[in-house]
């Protein structure tokens, strides 16, 4: 595991590996942010033009190298670009310090120990700034390790030492920060374990288990409903969905309480489908291939409420995380089958790869049963989100002040989420002739997808329930190189925003 500690020793003095310093490009050409820490000096003036002369142009994403030469304790300079030079019109976005850090720790794999001086450069050390210096530096030292019996052939090992230079002053600050860094990216990175964990390693049980174990270690309440309680309580999508599998389905539900308050201020939704092979309407098999991340909004709300809980926010947060691994089999549900869900409503099935929404509804119903102020749902739920925003930016949709509080959350976060409306027409779309709505439009179109799949969740959510529907498909799972603090494979995304919305929301109930 990498640690992190804040210190106020000079930059030129710390006994690390490498030190890592920002640059930027300014209207004069390239620039050396403020906390280098006395490295010009100790370079005899010289180290704009030892960067210039390594081709260096500050431009976001750059990674620059050399050697020390004895000028300092530390063997190797990494000089991270940061983009243009901050102005008062146009400041440093924090995200911009959170995905530098990841970026020069993700660079200096192979060392041992690494000390950034990235808190100060958008002028002056802050609370954000060091938040996201802490956090980026954290999450770009991750590595999923845990199955391999021995180690990739010249894989280097992650940072394992990391160290946030900050001045005298700012030490109470960065010492806050950095604890609360150290709860919040071991909640992104459990994240991480789980969606990169194979199915055969967490079934609906085993998820169960695991979040027995960590929530309740947390001082979290947890519930688990198994198949025979979710038939008593008449929860037919989360049935219908798991009943092809060997591997029967789960209902968790978590609760904090961090107040004395009766009622949970915000009901966390997640969809945890273990694996995802579209049952009957089957997937072709290399849609396949990423399936295991399809519990990535149950592994967000598991991982969120743990953050809430460590860092003990004075609030109350009720996380429910429907869990299920959909199958083809002779019991699986079939195109045209009816459902009936929690609640009462009826479903027709036209697709059963069309599964997440169907084990959402119940969850949803079951958690509005207990008043909750607001509810937000996450899932990996339509491969439309990835058609309409890509691989990098989370669909959200809903009613209410939800919306506005969620999208608030997501820019505290750093985290890219985009408004999406919700055209009264594309609901008449689930329209069915033999239940009350129908799972897809039928017929197979694909106008729009995304959208009527937030309209189905949003039939199964009273209209003046404040709700928030946070599509995560493309987001959660990197299968490209890894960039900034986002390693490849699962992402861990949306952690973060959950975690800022329960501190925002903390604070009005205070």
């Amino acid at each position: 595991m990498t640690s992190l500690a804040p210190s106020a020793t000079a930059l030129v003095d710390l006994a690390v590996d490498a030190v890592v310093i920002a640059t930027t490009t300014g209207a004069d050409g390239l620039e050396v942010t403020t906390g280098a820490g006395g490295l010009d000096e100790a370079l005899d003036g010289r180290l704009v033009d030892v960067l210039t002369s390594l081709g260096t142009t500050g431009r976001a994403g750059e990674v620059v190298r050399f050697a020390t030469l004895g000028a300092v304790r530390a063997a190797t300079v990494v000089a991270v670009g940061l983009g243009p030079s901050p102005t008062e019109d146009a400041p440093l976005d924090s995200e911009v310090l959170r995905r530098a850090a990841g970026t020069a720790v993700r660079a200096s794999a192979g060392r041992s120990s690494v000390a950034l001086a990235l808190a100060a450069a958008p002028g002056a050390v802050s609370t954000e700034s060091v938040r996201a210096v802490a956090e980026g530096a954290l999450l770009g030292a991750y590595t999923f390790d845990q199955l391999r019996t021995v180690s990739a052939a010249g894989r280097p090992a992650p940072v394992r030492e990391l160290t946030l230079v900050v001045d005298e002053s700012s030490l109470p600050l960065a010492a806050a920060e950095v604890d609360r860094a150290v709860i919040t990216t071991a909640a992104v990175r459990l994240v991480r374990d789980l969606v990169n964990t194979p199915p055969s390693h967490l079934s609906p049980a085993l998820l169960a288990d695991l979040a027995r174990e960590q929530a309740g270690a947390a001082g979290i309440g947890v519930e688990v409903l198994d198949e025979a309680a979710l038939a008593e309580g008449g929860y037919g999508g989360i049935l219908g969905v798991g009943q092809g599998s060997v591997n029967p389905p789960r209902l968790i539900r978590l609760e904090w309480r961090g107040d004395d308050a009766v009622h949970p201020a915000i009901a966390l939704v997640g969809k945890g489908i273990t694996f995802d092979s579209g049952g009957l309407s089957l997937k072709p098999s290399t849609a396949m291939e990423w399936m295991k991340a399809d519990m990535a909004g149950a592994a967000s709300v598991l991982a969120a409420l743990i953050a809430i809980a460590r860092l003990r926010l004075p609030i109350t947060v009720v996380g429910w995380l429907p869990c299920a691994e959909n199958m083809p089999s002779g019991e699986a549900i079939r195109p045209s089958d009816v459902l009936t869900m929690r609640g009462g409503k009826r479903v027709e099935v036209l697709n059963t790869d069309a599964e997440g929404r169907l084990v959402l509804a119940d969850a949803l119903v079951r958690a509005a049963e207990e008043s909750p102020a607001m509810i937000v749902d996450v899932a990996t739920l339509t491969g439309a989100q990835i058609v309409a925003l890509g691989q990098r930016t989370s669909g959200l949709m809903g009613r209410g002040d939800a919306l506005d509080t969620v999208a608030t959350a997501a820019a505290d976060a750093g985290e890219s989420v985009w408004p999406m409306p919700l055209p009264p027409e594309l609901r008449k779309g689930l329209d069915s002739t033999v239940a009350d709505l129908a799972n897809v439009a039928p017929g197979g179109s694909r106008e729009g997808g995304m959208l009527v799949a937030a309209h189905f969740l949003g039939a199964f959510v009273a209209e003046d329930l404040p709700w928030a529907h946070l599509d995560i498909a493309g987001p959660s799972w990197n299968s490209g190189e890894p960039y900034g603090h986002t390693p490849k494979g699962g992402t861990g995304v949306i952690v973060r925003t959950l975690v800022r919305l329960a501190e925002n929301q903390a604070v009005r109930t205070d």
